[in-house]
């Protein structure tokens, strides 16, 4: 079977390896260079720790791989509050993930404090925390995910511009190339892609920031924290600081942090530590996003499918939809549960819906 994958992001890459695994004749096309769009932008933070079971056998998945790939470093992943409300639905999160058998556990403000002195616990009321979780290096992942494709024989094609003039029909500045089957994992460019042969998405975009501190001394988990609505995770010795979530559109949104998000951000973590990092590297990148939060995935075309509306989880997914989506190309059982495949079915939605890309889902997340 010949296959084009369209996107040299993480998932992309990913769909690529998994596929030409499985014997089908590959090739990935990039504009620009691999990883260059959102994935190199990521924060690098795996979890299994959802309370809804599918996410959480999607994500179990994908860090089961990436462990198996020597890619993934072991690090705890807190999330905390610090009024009532918030701290109810972490009380409520981590009974619902115990019970479908994930290692997560509740801690107390004290017990908090006691793993990690560098935090400032004294107004958290109560934190989950997940033993399974992990970091990524973006880099890393993107470096080993080409590897693997191009070791199991898939062509990579960068700065190779694409539209499809058809649902199985890829056209370069080079010619035309006719296949099996099209995947098109192109992040925000997915909707204008397949839009060109008639099909519509229900895919909005929104910027988000980090930025990286000096090295701050401290042993920290990945953390966020649900009141003041921000994360964290190490790296090397710094911090990496994510928070500053707003709609943007693809034409028009600003890759470098804004500097109320890099002064805001670094008060709320003087705030929760006993910490005063400084910023050295502040970066912003864009999102896709989905009217219920569920990404896009699967056929929208005789012959060609997508993979798209991530809300950040594309990098902590990519392996799992890689080995999904490889298996739906072919025609063989997907390794995720049946559900994930009805949620994630880029159908559901008419294309046409006005959403905000921020606001509050249609199911729980």
């Amino acid at each position: 079977m010949t296959v084009a994958v369209v996107g040299g992001g993480a998932v992309g890459l990913a769909i690529a390896g998994s596929l030409a695994e499985r014997g089908a004749t590959v090739t990935l096309y990039e504009r620009d260079r691999l990883g260059s769009g959102t994935t190199g932008r990521a924060a690098g933070i795996c979890y299994d720790a959802f309370a809804d079971p599918v996410d959480a056998a999607v994500a179990g998945h994908a860090i089961d791989r990436y462990r198996e790939w020597g890619l993934l470093t072991d690090c705890p992943y807190v999330w905390l509050a610090r009024d009532a409300d918030d701290a109810a639905a972490i009380d409520g999160q981590v009974d619902r993930m115990q019970s479908h058998g994930l290692a997560v556990s509740r801690l107390a403000p004290t017990e908090l404090a006691d793993r990690y002195p560098a935090l400032d616990t004294e107004a958290v009321v109560t934190a989950g925390i997940a033993a399974d979780a992990g970091l990524l290096d973006p880099d890393a992942a993107v470096e080993f995910l080409a590897e693997r494709a191009r070791a199991a024989g898939a062509a990579i094609r960068t700065g190779t511009e694409v539209s499809l003039a058809g649902p199985r029909t890829v056209e370069t500045p080079s010619g035309t190339d006719t296949v099996d089957a099209v995947v098109v994992a192109a992040g925000h460019a997915t909707a204008p892609l397949v839009g060109a042969i008639g099909v519509p998405l229900a895919l909005e975009t929104y910027r988000a920031q980090a930025l990286r501190t000096d090295a701050v001394g401290a042993t920290l988990p990945a953390l966020y924290d649900a009141t003041a609505e921000f994360y964290w995770r190490p790296q090397a010795e710094s911090l990496l600081v994510g928070d500053g979530a707003h709609a943007a559109t693809p034409e028009d949104w600003n890759p470098d942090a804004d500097p109320s998000f890099v002064s805001g951000a670094l008060e709320r973590v003087a705030d929760a530590t006993t910490l005063s990092p400084t910023a050295t590297r502040s970066w912003a990148g864009i999102c896709t996003a989905t009217p219920d939060r569920d990404p896009l995935v699967g056929a929208v075309a005789e012959g060609c499918s997508v993979a798209t509306g991530w809300h950040g989880h594309g990098l902590m997914w990519a392996p799992a939809v890689g080995d999904h989506v490889a298996s739906v190309v072919l025609g063989t059982a997907s390794p995720l549960p049946e559900q994930f495949a009805t949620r994630a079915d880029p159908t559901r939605f008419d294309g046409d819906e006005a959403f905000d890309p921020l606001g509050d889902p249609t199911r729980d997340w």
